[in-house]
């Protein structure tokens, strides 16, 4: 780390701004810093110290104290330069401090910029942030800072006097040597680690497997070729023993339908008499059905006769009826005709009767119509025994599929028979 430019302003002694150009002091080669007591030497160091770090090793709790007694504010900025890898780099650090009491003082701003020649940027903007990056940035911290780059007034001796451990340390640190200290005694540590697990994992691998003499090796053959001979005779076993499998359940499944075939049979024998019923009653129905048209032609005889029967009387009936009523229409236009120049009350006695006759008329219509009445309802019955006649003949259809199954169920019982007593023998 290379430091270009200084500037401070309300920090202890130095009131004002005021700018350290170390890159125009360096010009000339080596440079110091002389000045009586107080004059402020320590305050530079200080201040590169605070812009840096964020606190001063000697002020009380990092930070109280420093600022002037006159000012309400401090501000420092460090511009410096890091190199390595064939190119250098440029940042500045900023810092501002507000008073927070007699000699306490509070962050105000905090930020860490890098310079290039495309401009500015800012890396970091928070103190936790721009401690965390400027330590990565030099590499250093601030104790190993003070110690070996800016040592404090009376902390030479303290830098000679570390013990080995803290001395190795801050040099790998300083010297960037990590790699070649700690982090490679790490790694060698950690790969001796590693070796001595895997001689472990080997020495229990020979353990678990036992002993590999020759002569352990030849038992070892011979035991394999015996074990796989006995494997060729459990196989060829096996095989014989799966083929008697097989053949027993081909005589098992015979045997399950030889018993189902027989419990067939037994069932078709409980119900063969409730069949031979079923097959006189077909019969019967069948007689019936063949005597059907001859009793339905008998009763449709009949009833017509009766029907003619009662028309012809109905019609004798009303004939009398209305010769009757016609004679005595005539008989009543007649004494009408003799009796031309009798009194008026007679001959509407006269109309009255004409009256009757018509309404007799109406009554002989009526009954007319109920007699084609009787005649519809006659129709109907019939119809009822054509399908009773249909009725009967499925009834004798369903019967004659009966016995054909049952011939069937027979035919194949005796046919299963001579197959059922072989696999029994």
């Amino acid at each position: 780390m290379k430091p270009i430019l200084l500037e401070l302003a309300g920090i202890q002694s130095y009131r004002e701004k005021q700018a350290v150009d170390f890159e125009r002091l360096c010009q000339g080669g080596v440079f110091g810093i002389f000045g009586p007591t107080g004059s402020g030497k320590s305050s530079i160091l200080d201040a590169m110290t605070l812009a840096l770090y964020g606190r001063v090793e000697r002020a009380p709790k990092g930070t109280q104290g420093i600022l002037n007694g006159a000012e309400n504010k401090l501000s420092v900025a460090l511009t410096f330069e890091m190199s390595g890898a064939g190119e250098r780099l440029r940042y500045r650090v900023e810092r501002q401090y507000k008073r927070a009491g007699e000699s306490a003082v509070h962050g105000a701003l905090c930020r860490l910029i890098e310079l290039s020649p495309e401009g500015e940027r800012v890396l970091a903007d928070k103190q936790s942030e721009v401690d965390a990056e400027v330590e990565r940035l030099i590499g250093l911290t601030m104790t190993d800072f003070t110690r070996a780059v800016v040592l404090p007034q009376g902390k030479f001796a303290e830098f000679l006097t570390l013990a080995g451990k803290d001395r190795r340390q801050m040099l790998q640190r300083l010297f960037r040597l990590e790699r070649y200290g700690d982090a490679l005694a790490a790694r060698l540590s950690a790969r001796s680690d590693g070796v001595r697990m895997r001689l472990k994992e080997t020495e229990a691998e020979q353990l678990g497997l036992g002993d590999a003499s020759p002569e352990a090796l030849a038992a070892a053959t011979e035991r394999l070729a015996s074990a796989r001979a006995e494997a060729a005779r459990l196989r060829a076993l096996l095989t014989e023993t799966e083929a008697a499998h097989e053949a027993l359940g081909r005589r098992r499944e015979r045997e399950i339908e030889l018993r189902r075939l027989e419990a067939q049979w037994e069932a078709l024998a409980r119900q063969a008499p409730a069949i031979a019923e079923q097959e006189a009653e077909a019969a019967r129905l069948e007689r019936a059905a063949s005597a059907l048209p001859a009793v339905r032609d008998a009763d449709e005889a009949e009833r017509e006769l009766a029907a003619r029967t009662g028309e012809r009387e109905g019609a004798q009936a009303a004939s009398a009826a209305q010769t009757a009523r016609a004679e005595t229409a005539a008989a009543a236009w007649e004494a009408a005709q003799s009796e031309s120049g009798a009194q008026e009350p007679g001959l509407i006695q006269r109309l009255e009767r004409l009256e009757q006759a018509v309404q007799l008329e109406k009554e002989a219509r009526v009954w007319q119509a109920q007699w084609t009445e009787a005649t519809g309802i006659l129709a109907q019955d019939e119809q009822r025994g054509q399908a009773l006649e249909e009725r009967f003949a499925h009834t004798g259809d369903r019967l004659r599929q009966a016995r054909d199954k049952q011939l069937r169920l027979r035919a194949e019982w005796e046919a299963l028979q001579p197959r059922a007593e072989a696999s029994s023998r």
